[in-house]
Order: C-alpha cells, then structure tokens, then sequence
C-alpha cells in the first residue's frame, strides 16, 4: 500500500492481479486517503469474487416507469385496468414527499401522512377527496411495491390500511318503480336502460353497441335472439348475450329507423352517443324522482344481475353473463335462501332419477336405517320380539 501527496492531494497506488493501480483520493486528509484506498481494494476484490456492488435504491418516481410498463405487459387485455393505474400513479407522483422519497424508506408513517395530506385535499366538485379516491391510490402503491418486492428492490413491503367509510353504491331499481323511471326517461336514455336492466350490459358496453352485433333471429338450436359484446374489460367482456321479449321489441323498434351503423347514435356523424351524455340526463331524472344519489346509471347493470342471483342463477353463469373477471365479484349477487336449497336437492333427485331410468338402474333409492340404542337391545324372533339384556347405549 503506497499513499503519496501531490501538492494539496493525496494519490494512492497498489498492485491487483498483476496490475497498477494509481489514482487520486481527491482529498487532502492522509488517513481519508487510506480508507479510500482501501475501499477501491476491496471493489476489486469483490468483483474478482463475482460478487455485485448493490445498486442504489430507486425513488418512488424514478421506479414508477418500470411499474408502468409492467402493468401494460400483464393486462394488456384489460384496457381499462391498465388506465386505472396510470391514473392513481400520476396522483401517486403529483405528492412530492412521496415522489422522491426511496422505496425502503415509505413505510407506515409516511403512508398515513400521504392520507392526511391526501384527505385534505378537495374534490374537482369542491367537496372534501370521497374516501374511496384515496384507497384506489393506496391500492395502486400497494401493487407498485409489491412489485418492487418480488424484483428484490426492497426487503420487505409496509402493510397499508384503507381509510374507512368508503361508501358502496347498492342501490337496486325495485319492480314497482322501474315502469315509473323508464316512463321518465328522455330518448335514447329509454332504450339504454331497457338493453341495461334486461341484458347486464355496462353502459360502456351499450353505447358501442353496432347493428351488426345484434342478432334478433335465435341461432341455430336457440328459442332467443341475441347480441355479441366485442370488447370490453377484459378478454371476458366478450360474451354473447340473449334478449329478453322486451329488449328485442325495443331493438326492433330502433331497427326500423336506424340511421348508421350504431344502435345508439349520437350528435356527431359516425360516433355513438356519449356516456356523460346519458349520465346527465340519468342525474336528471333521478332528480325529479326524487331517487337517491346512490342510483347512478351503472345501478341498472346492479339491478338486472342482483335479479340473476335472486331468480336462482348460480354464481358461474353470473360471472359469464355480467362477463366479469372472476366468480369471487360475481358471489355478491347469490344469496340462498332455505327454499332455494330445497329445490337444489329436488333438481338434483329429479336428475339422478333420470339418469337412473335411462341406465336401467333404480339406485339406491331407501338408505340403510341406523338403529337406535332401543332398538339394539330388541331382538325380533318370529313376529314377536324378545328383548334381550342391555349391554350399554
């Protein structure tokens, strides 16, 4: 080991594998020297080892792209999910404690400051951010370093609790008022509701909705007309969808006086009706109902899948219907009752009685009886019974 001052500067200079080493400590403390010295010896030794310097630990912003670009990769099927969390990242990035500070440094503390920083803020309606704002943002992060979890940025992830009193919107349209609403709604909000509540459809579904995906012949071994949904969600937003009477009779009125491509045309030449269109004019006629705030027009896709569930569909053909991603959202709207249960096992022995007939067989149609302790202790010879020593219960 060999340091030397230059001037003002201390130099360094040692021999690895063979070869010299000479370079500047940039300072002018000997003993500073030393240690960088030292601390060179020993990159070089690592590397010789094959043993990686660890890299710095990346910002919030600066890991944000990486995030992105995976979201894009692994739901490039679903659109919209992938605008989602493009959205909640740039609100993510717009707090600049949280922008800058390291991954391993957000933990809990700084975590429920960005809430309080986050709850204070004002909606663009000039009311205070709705809880559920926040948590989709708090959703977002949680994702993002989880990810940076399994890629070994960071050891660990801080566990994130949602701000309560996040608000549900249930608000399912009775039978009793349904005729009321519709009979209030302008055109073509009329028609839109209608293909809602008798189809499932969201409103984004609707509205995109061409002539050359309905269907109103039945197709072959069908007894109902039907539409295609070509896109949506996800890949399973495509779904074929049959057509109630009443949804039918109203397609067929709009056949008769279509005036392009679009079941639901709108102002602009070629372009479907706009959906902030239709939700102003939904707001309207709640209004004048005197209906609850809850009742948005997504409620009527909630209303015609709550109506699956209570009819006795089960939670798989929910989940093909509503074309949802997962049967776990589509569980919500199932609810068995006693009756409900009973008519399962009824169309159960009424299958296996079936199946029994067109094998030949009859099945076991009468259990084994268990006796009871009583009945243990009775012996039958003959027709009359003896009864015999009790040896226990």
């Amino acid at each position: 080991m060999a340091v030397y001052k230059r001037g003002k500067t201390y130099y360094y200079e040692f021999q690895f594998n063979g070869a010299r080493i000479q370079q500047s400590a940039q300072t002018g403390n000997k003993e500073a020297a030393r240690q960088i010295e030292a601390a060179h010896r020993t990159r070089l030794a690592k590397g010789e080892a094959g043993i990686e310097e660890s890299k710095p630990m990346p910002t919030l912003k600066e890991f944000a792209p990486r995030f992105e670009a995976e979201i894009e990769t692994v739901c490039a099927d679903k659109p919209a999910t992938v605008g989602f969390y493009k959205e909640k990242l740039r609100r993510l990035l717009e707090d600049s404690t949280l922008a800058g500070a390291r991954l391993d440094a957000i933990d809990k503390a700084m975590i429920d400051a960005y809430k309080q920083r986050r709850s204070r803020k004002a909606s663009r309606y000039g009311r205070p951010l709705a809880p559920a704002s926040v948590n989709r943002e708090l959703a977002c992060l949680r994702r993002l370093l989880r990810l940076a979890q399994e890629w070994k940025q960071i050891p660990a992830t801080p566990k994130i609790k949602l701000l309560r009193g996040e608000r549900t919107r249930e608000f399912v349209l009775s039978h009793r008022l349904q005729p009321q609403y519709l009979e209030a709604c302008p055109p073509p909000l009329d028609d839109v509701a209608t293909l809602m509540l008798e189809t499932g459809v969201r409103p984004g579904e609707a509205v995109n909705l061409r002539w050359t995906d309905v269907y109103l012949n039945p197709a072959v071994h069908a007894r109902l007309g039907y539409i295609a949904i070509r896109e949506g969600k996800s890949d399973n937003a495509k779904r074929n969808l049959s057509l109630t009477a009443l949804a039918a009779e109203m397609l067929k009125t709009r056949a008769a006086s279509k005036r392009n491509g679009w079941v639901f045309p709108g102002g602009i030449e070629d372009a479907p009706v706009l959906g902030t269109y239709l939700d102003r004019l939904h707001d309207r006629v709640r209004e004048s109902l005197k209906l609850p705030k809850d009742f948005v027009l997504h409620s009527l896709r909630h209303t015609m899948l709550t109506r699956l569930g209570e009819s006795g569909a089960e939670a798989f053909t929910i989940m093909k219907i509503a074309g949802h991603s997962s049967v776990t959202v589509s569980q919500r709207y199932v609810h068995p009752t006693p009756e409900g249960m009973e008519r399962a096992f009824e169309r159960l022995e009424d299958l296996n009685a079936t199946k029994f007939a067109e094998t030949g067989t009859e099945g076991a149609r009468v259990p084994a009886k268990v006796p009871t302790s009583r009945e243990k202790a009775i012996a039958i010879k003959g027709n009359k019974p003896v009864v015999l020593k009790r040896l226990g219960p």
